[in-house]
């Protein structure tokens, strides 16, 4: 066969595979293969056993499933996914169902949430390849079919498998949403950053590395997150202690030093990373761009989410600083053969480590250096060398820290887990790739066992979907065989194998690694997956899926073991810290020991405790079993789950952004099975194409003939019989076409022939009439060019004539003005600069002097203090030695006496006649009572010393007391001021303001020079108890200070007793009064009854007779306000003279009504000279109204602050009868004698009394001083009430016409008494809402205006204003708005409802707006409209109450179109295709594409959005509302189809960029046609326009680049190059877009538009800020009608 011209694929060392083209032709046989490589060498290839691997045609390589590539073989997929990475940026590539993820080491923007939403709801082919679409994928079917799914996503240390498990539990929750617990979204999304903290470290590879596997199984109920689990594989336990170069420790010791300086971490002893052992062995104690300090306020917060107290929080963290301060501890020999090691009791991390965990250091030291070894009847106490003790110290850190990792897992899970059970769930694998070291040890044998297992899932399930879509098909294949691995998984846990002689090795007592070795040697030698190493060292090979690992046995049987002592648990177990106990309690009777019981040392004598017995007869499991069988249930539970895997790409070891290296990959992708899922697929047949597809591409190669046939299947069948002639390279199935490797190139080199061919008959005619048109144009406009161009020159040689005149005379003006514009500044910035300098020095100057002086008056107090602190204790100290010397003496002869006696008695029985002994012993006896009669003398003069003492102290007191007499006779003398001056200033009223400014003034300064005295005085009382603690000589006369002090507090309490039994009775006295008033009131409301039957000239003779009770009524009522007024001033005053010890002086209350004559105000005190008698008549009538209505509202608020103030009275006497009886306690503890801390105890507590005594009495005169302000704007509305009714009409008119009108069986309008309003009471504002708002239905009322109920909201609101009624106006406007969110919260989905209620609120506002006193809205008005102005209710905050809800019914109605439009857009934007056949064969081989028919149409599109506008219209809405609402969902489509657009690769294409344009202007020339092109709709939809023009520019050189910078105006650069990278060329017709000109096209957007913003999609959320304009109605309001269908008969029209 003939292969010349054809390209393929050779090995190479640097770039694993190398393009070459054949230049020869090859024959069967041929032993060489001539060949060019690209840099236009040539190479003689010899062929030994196969010919090299041929390469795909050029426009399949960068396919988004890899399955699809025509040739499928390890070169053309590493070609392709270097292809897309590098080219394209794309980071995501399916290979059948792997996700193929490639780092990019840089923050790319397709992760945000409109992305999330963009994914949501799409096939897996409709969108381009990512993790999204996977997770999608999964949660699909997971609905749909009700069965567990699971991701599976592995790789190396670096590849990104955490980023990626993170952006799929994201996906889950934002999709997914929450079920009952609306926190449990944010709780799975915090479990993230914790794991982190405490799971991964920096390595060589990755500066966030995971160091341990993790099963997140995230529960659903109903389509929502209910709650997860998360289950942990094979921690690194070892990193705790020992860290290579340039790696660090687990995140969270650095997260700990580095926020050491925390106040809430200070007590654990935390410094610098450095300073510990086990954080700075890698030499690293920082990470790029990680801030540890900010992480560790993450973490907090995370186990806030989660539901961890904070003290648990301090607790874990001081575990965690005990760990550091563990590998501090200095372990010392005790000589050098190393027998014996000590550590020194001064150690400070000792110290530390011991007080962290509330455990002893001397057992510490002990249990590091020594161990207990128990045997069948003795125990031994064993030293340890200084080696074994380090180990062993590293031991018990790893033990910690996985136990505290065991804890904080458990406690995730608590916070996560949901308290319904889950129906379904998704599992997310996060766990570690295939490793292969240099050096491989205990960690990597398991790592790669796991992936053994995870590999033999893997190709079961991928070869059981191959087969079973053959199967389906009814595709005749003969079933291959698969590689399978085993074997591989026998010998490492088979019944010899690896792992089990690995733990009987751990049972020997003297197992080590070499026996271990050995015993593999002899065990599995003769398997073909086991290998002995040749360097003679122990060590074994096995040959895994991935290739061949040489495992070092040295610390297998160490790390399996795990072992801990048992001794230094049992330490932690009795630990006073709760959580460590619990720690270690969780576990059991702790871990094997590690040394032998057979081994010599000191016997410790004894019987073993029960607690003390060997660790080896304690069952534990070791470290492979338990991984083993966790694996196991691990596989069991992805068996039961249909899995989904994401294969992790590390593409290069330098962390370098969007860099390739082959070799890498290579490696990575022979791992991780992606390349056994290619030769699975190239086995069969890889290529699938639908009939619908493959007619769709491969139309031009079919003849007319063969277009006859009855359906798709037979024209197809034809078609591959005449263009392929083997049966062997095809099968038709039942709905796809087969195609052996190689057949679908073949096709498209067909096409392209094909295609090829009609593009240069086309092109030759086409450019021959181009260059024709081209000439003719030319040569006109070279004329027209010469014509213009030389008076152009001429005029722009006069103009440069006059600019240069006109330049000479501007330089000089400018520059004087800028000479003198300079000096001018300078001179005001030296000044400037002088005065500030000079200011500068005196403040210093005077602050030294300051200082200074403050310094001199501290030295002196704090040095007699000092002195006389001295002398008390010296005193104390001497008076302390007499009386131990004398009782020591006394003691002694006592002793001495009783000896003699002892001896006189002997003597007695011995010698009866020794009598001359007896008289020396009498004679003794009377020296002695000398001795004691001398002693009583002393005794009495010392009595006699403290008595004069006690005397001199009590003459003190006395003074004192005599001081606070003065204190309180100042006092008095202020008050008898404050009444003169009172006195004085009622004789100058006209001074009375400014007197009662500056009373103010002088009361604040007081107020804040009392506070600053209190402050003093409590700083004094705190002292003076310092004092008291120091000078215990001084007890006696503060003993009697305090007595006194208690008897005064008790006849105060009676004095108080009595105040409150006084304001009792004052309160019963106000009852009465209130009940008086209201009898007046019902009096004066019979008054306007008589008044309608009296004729209209006669005037009651009593008219005047009238004013006197209601006046002398309301002073009485203010006189007892004002008594009530003073009662509370004088308790306040009795309870702060019980503060008279702490507090000198009160403070003055301020009572601002007693200086206001309120009859004044009322305009009640007026001559009835000056007014008729009808006038005066009708003023006192409604005066007398208002105010009864505002005296009831009063006296009822002050009836409830009386009672609240009785209230309060009744606490502060039970609290003043606590006082008393804590008083009386006080008291019998004085003359009991007790301690002098017990008594300052019962002083500060009678303090503290006292301030919350005061506390309340300010508040309550807080309380009054509100009313007061209250009462004095009551009275003020009423005055402006009274002096707008003396221009109002009669009382009595009003009343007969309505009476007249209500008689009326209509609503027709009466002619000359219309007021352009309706009648209506309170009690029918609910009937008036029910009817207009609640109930109503404009489509029910045939003719009626749209906004009838704003316009009938507004009458009755005018009729309220008429009223001078406001709080009526407001509660109607109030329950206007409830009733309207009520409905629009029943009908939230229901657009002409909303479009309804947004016109009657806009209508409602203007109308308030355009009847309002602001006379901005009054030049539309006509004069019969200016009559019905608002006179009485100011309408301000009623605007903007409606302008706030009409906004939110606006967001409402966008919100309402956008769930109409959504579904719509993609479809009729995008997928439909008005131009037929223009883009059929735009998809090429190997994109997944879609190929269902559009749900939508663009008419369809359009229809929406014209049924949308005529809804605004038909409700009245503003004409300038409807074009924002427009403009709005242009916005949402334009940017839902951009945002697509950039998502979708097969949409980038030249042909979707003619369909998207026209698609576009379509929607432009609906605009023009509704005559919305001025609404600022078209401008939304340019970035969509560029965007199509984009599509359709030419892209090659560098002034096409310019051009096309110069186009793309509204396009951010991120989309610009978004859609370069994605634009597919159309085949043999276009070339593709080099990567040089897509970096030139990044350069100069950079450089035109800066660093702007990384975000990739348009925010459709966005909402623009609606503008409700003021249109004025043209409608007269005495005009309205109003239908009698809606029920409003009770309203009258006045």
């Amino acid at each position: 066969m003939s292969l010349q011209g054809a390209w393929v694929w050779i090995p190479d060392c640097v770039e694993v595979w190398r393009v070459a083209e054949i230049t020869r032709s090859y024959k069967e046989g041929d032993a060489i293969l001539h060949l060019r490589l690209e840099d236009g060498s040539a190479l003689a290839y010899p062929i030994e056993f196969q010919l090299p691997p041929l390469c795909n045609p050029d426009y399949l390589s960068d396919a988004d499933d890899l399955v699809a590539l025509s040739y499928l073989h390890e070169p053309a997929v590493l070609h392709s996914l270097r292809r897309r990475f590098l080219e394209a940026n794309a980071i995501y590539t399916y290979c059948g169902i792997i996700l193929v993820a490639i780092n990019p080491y840089k923050p790319l923007p397709i992760y945000e949430e409109e992305v999330i939403y963009a994914y949501s709801g799409r096939e897996v082919g409709d969108m381009d390849p990512h993790i999204f679409a996977l997770a999608e994928e999964a949660y699909k079917q997971m609905v749909r079919f009700g069965k567990n799914q699971s991701l599976i996503i592995s790789g190396e240390s670096g590849a990104g498998k955490t980023v990626s498990a993170k952006y799929a539990m994201r996906y889950f929750t934002t999709v997914g949403g929450c079920l009952g617990d609306s926190s449990m979204e944010g709780k799975v999304l915090a479990s993230s950053p914790v794991m982190e903290a405490f799971g991964n470290a920096k390595t060589t590879r990755n500066d966030n590395s995971s160091r341990f596997g993790k099963y997140i199984e995230i529960g659903f109920s109903e389509a929502h997150v209910t709650g997860a689990t998360i289950k942990t594989y094979l921690l690194e336990k070892s990193r705790v202690t020992f860290q290579a170069k340039v790696e660090r420790n687990y995140h969270i010791f650095y997260q700990l030093c580095a926020s050491a300086a925390l106040p809430e971490l200070q007590g654990l002893g935390l410094r610098g990373a450095e300073a510990f052992h086990y954080t700075c062995q890698g030499q690293c104690t920082a990470a790029q761009r990680t801030d540890d300090a900010a992480d560790l306020e993450s973490t907090r917060h995370a186990f806030s989410v989660l539901g961890v107290p904070e003290a648990d929080q301090l607790e874990l963290f001081s575990i965690l600083a005990a760990i550091l301060h563990l590998g501090n501890i200095a372990v010392r020999g005790r000589d050098r053969r190393g027998d014996g090691c000590f550590v020194e009791p001064a150690d400070e991390a000792l110290g530390l480590f011991c007080a962290l965990l509330g455990i002893e250091a001397s057992q510490v030291m002990r249990w590091l250096c020594h161990r207990k070894l128990v045997t069948a009847g003795e125990t031994y106490l064993k030293p340890l060398s200084r080696q074994q003790a380090l180990n062993s110290r590293d031991a018990l850190a790893k033990h910690m820290y996985g136990q505290v990792f065991r804890w904080m897992v458990s406690r995730v899970n608590r916070a996560l887990r949901s308290l319904e059970s889950h129906r379904t769930s998704i599992g997310i694998l996060d766990i570690y790739g295939f490793e292969m070291f240099d050096l491989n040890s205990f960690e990597q044998f398991c790592i790669n066992y796991a992936n053994e297992k995870l590999q033999q899932l893997f190709n079961l399930h991928v070869f059981k979907l191959e087969q079973e879509e053959y199967v389906t098909e009814e595709i005749p294949w003969v079933f291959v065989d698969f590689c399978d691995n085993q074997p591989c998984i026998e010998l490492i846990e088979g019944q010899l194998g690896i792992l089990n002689l690995l733990n009987e090795e751990c049972k020997m007592p003297q197992g080590s690694d070499g026996s271990w070795a050995q015993k593999l040697y002899q065990t599995h030698l003769g398997s073909s997956h086991f290998q002995k190493p040749k360097r003679p060292t122990d060590a074994f090979i096995v040959c895994h899926f991935a290739g061949k690992v040489e495992y070092q046995c040295d610390g297998f049987v160490e790390k399996n073991r795990d072992a801990v002592p048992e001794e230094l648990v049992g330490l932690l177990r009795a630990s006073k810290s709760a959580l460590l106990a619990e720690l270690f309690l969780e576990e059991g009777d702790g871990p094997m020991s590690l040394q032998s019981r057979r081994s010599s040392g000191p016997r410790m004598a004894g019987r073993p405790s029960r607690r003390s017995m060997p660790s080896s007869q304690k069952s534990k499991k070791s470290i492979s079993s338990q991984f083993k069988a966790s694996l196991n249930r691990l596989m069991e539970m992805l068996g039961s789950t249909t899995p989904h895997y994401v294969r992790c790409i590390k593409p290069n070891d330098g962390k370098k952004p969007f860099v390739f290296d082959s070799r890498r990959a290579v490696e990575q992708l022979r791992a991780c099975g992606v390349l056994e899922t290619i030769r699975i697929s190239a086995s069969g047949y890889p290529s699938r194409w639908t009939y619908q597809e493959f007619l769709e591409r491969y139309r031009a190669l079919v003849s007319r003939e063969e277009l006859m046939g009855t359906h798709e299947k037979q024209i197809c069948s034809l078609a591959l019989e005449r263009l392929l002639q083997d049966p062997r390279k095809y099968q038709c199935g039942k709905s796809k076409v087969f195609f052996r490797a190689g057949q679908v190139a073949y096709l498209e080199e067909l096409r392209y022939q094909r295609l090829r061919a009609a593009c240069t008959l086309l092109q030759r005619h086409l450019r021959g009439w181009l260059a024709r048109r081209r000439f003719g144009r030319a040569r006109a406009a070279a004329v027209c060019l010469q014509r213009h161009a030389r008076g152009m020159l001429a005029r722009r040689s006069a103009r440069m004539l006059r600019r240069t005149r006109a330049a000479v005379v501007l330089q000089k003006t400018l520059r004087m003005v800028l000479a003198r514009r300079s000096y001018l500044c300078m001179r005001q910035a030296v000044i400037t600069i002088q005065a500030f300098a000079r200011g500068m020095f005196a403040r210093h100057l005077y602050q030294q002097m300051v200082w200074h002086q403050k310094a001199v008056v501290i030295q002196a107090a704090v040095r007699g203090w000092l002195a006389r602190t001295h002398y008390a204790r010296l005193r104390g100290a001497v008076i302390y030695l007499q009386c131990c010397y004398r009782r020591v003496r006394a003691c002694q002869e006592l002793r001495r006496l009783r000896v003699e006696a002892r001896s006189v008695e002997h003597y007695k029985q011995l010698h009866k006649g020794m009598e001359i002994k007896v008289i020396q012993l009498q004679c003794r006896l009377d020296e002695q009572a000398q001795e004691k009669q001398r002693l009583v003398e002393q005794l009495s003069g010392l009595n006699a010393a403290h008595a004069e003492e006690v005397q001199r102290l009590q003459a003190e007191m006395q003074r004192l007391r005599e001081d606070a007499a003065r204190d309180t006779q100042v006092q008095q003398l202020q008050e008898r001021l404050a009444e003169l001056e009172k006195h004085r200033m009622k004789s100058c009223l006209a001074q009375e303001v400014e007197e009662l400014r500056q009373r103010l003034a002088e009361v604040e300064g007081v107020k804040l020079q009392l506070g600053e005295e209190r402050d003093a005085l409590i700083q004094r009382m705190l002292e003076q108890s310092q004092d008291l603690e120091e000078q215990h000589q001084r007890v006696a006369r503060e003993s009697q200070g305090l007595l006194q002090e208690l008897e005064e507090e008790r006849a105060r309490y009676q004095s108080l007793v009595q105040e409150y039994t006084r304001l009792e009775q004052g309160y019963e006295n106000l009852r009465d009064e209130v009940a008086f008033y209201r009898g007046l009131e019902e009096h004066w409301q019979l008054v306007p009854e008589g008044l309608q039957t009296q004729p209209s000239g006669e005037v009651p003779l009593n008219s005047s007779v009238g004013q006197d009770p209601f006046e002398k009524a309301y002073l009485l009522l203010l006189g007892q306000l004002n008594a009530v007024n003073e009662e509370l001033a004088r308790t306040r005053e009795e309870l702060r003279r019980s503060k008279a010890p702490v507090e000198p002086e009160e403070r003055k209350p301020l009572d601002f009504l007693k200086r206001r004559n309120i009859a004044e105000m009322l305009g009640l005190g007026r001559s009835p000279e000056k007014v008729a008698l009808d006038d005066d008549l009708k003023n006192a009538y409604d005066a007398v109204q208002v105010a009864n209505r505002l005296l009831v509202s009063q006296l009822q608020e002050e009836k409830q602050q009386h009672e609240e103030e009785i209230k309060g009275l009744h606490l502060d006497i039970c609290s003043l009868k606590q006082l008393s009886q804590q008083q009386a306690a006080l008291i019998q503890d004085l003359q009991r004698h007790q301690g002098q801390e017990e008594l300052q105890h019962h002083v500060l507590q009678l303090k503290e009394e006292n301030w919350e005594l005061s506390q309340k009495l300010e508040k309550q005169e807080r309380t009054t001083q509100k009313l007061k302000k209250q009462l004095r704007a009551y009275a003020k509305q009423i005055q402006e009430l009274i002096v707008k009714r003396e221009t109002t009409r009669p009382v009595q008119e009003l009343a007969a016409s309505a009476v007249v009108l209500s008689r009326s069986p209509t609503v027709q309008s009466l002619t000359g008494l219309s007021q352009a309003m309706l009648v209506w009471k309170m009690e029918d504002e609910g009937r008036i809402i029910k009817a207009i708002i609640t109930d109503y239905k404009p489509q029910s009322i045939p003719g009626v205006l749209p906004d009838l109920p704003a316009y009938v909201l507004f009458l009755c609101f005018r009729h309220a204003d008429h009223c001078c009624d406001e709080p009526r106006a407001r509660s109607l406007l109030d329950a206007a708005i409830d009733a309207i969110k009520r409905v629009m919260k029943k009908h939230s989905d229901d657009f002409n409802m909303v479009a309804l209620w947004l016109a009657n609120t806009c209508r409602f506002l203007n109308c308030l707006r355009q009847y309002s006193q602001d006379q901005s809205y009054w030049q539309g008005n006509t004069a019969r409209q200016n009559k019905h102005r608002l006179q009485n209710v100011d309408p301000q905050n009623s605007c903007r109450s409606l302008g706030a809800l009409a906004v939110q019914l606006y967001q409402q109605l966008i919100r309402t179109a956008e769930k109409c439009l959504k579904p719509m857009i993609v479809a009729a934007m995008l997928e439909s295709e008005p131009i037929q056949g223009l883009s059929s064969s735009s998809c090429p081989p190997g994109h997944r594409r879609s190929l269902a028919t559009p749900a939508h149409t663009l008419p369809e599109l359009l229809q929406q959005l014209g049924s949308f506008r005529a809804a605004l219209d038909r409700h009245g809405l503003a004409p300038s509302v409807g074009h924002q609402a427009l403009r709005q969902l242009l916005f949402l489509v334009s940017g839902t189809t951009l945002n697509y657009l950039l998502l979708r690769k097969e949409t980038c294409s030249w042909s979707r960029g003619i369909q998207l344009r026209y698609n576009v202007s379509q929607l432009e020339q609906w605009l023009r046609a509704e005559g919305l092109q001025q609404s600022g709709a078209c401008e939304v939809l340019e970035p969509l326009v560029q965007a199509a023009q984009l599509l359709q520019v030419k892209k090659v050189t560098e002034e096409d680049a310019g051009a096309l910078c110069s186009l793309c105006t509204v396009l951010s650069p991120q989309q610009v190059v978004k859609i370069l990278r994605a634009y597919t060329p159309a085949v043999g017709l276009e070339e593709r877009i080099s990567p040089s000109f897509i970096s030139s096209v990044e350069k100069q957007l950079q450089d035109q538009y800066g660093e702007g913003p990384s975000q990739l999609l348009v925010d459709t959320g966005h909402l623009f800020p609606v503008h409700l304009p003021f249109t004025p109605s043209p409608l007269h309001l005495d005009e309205l009608r109003i239908p009698e269908t809606l029920d409003l008969a009770f309203l009258v029209r006045l």
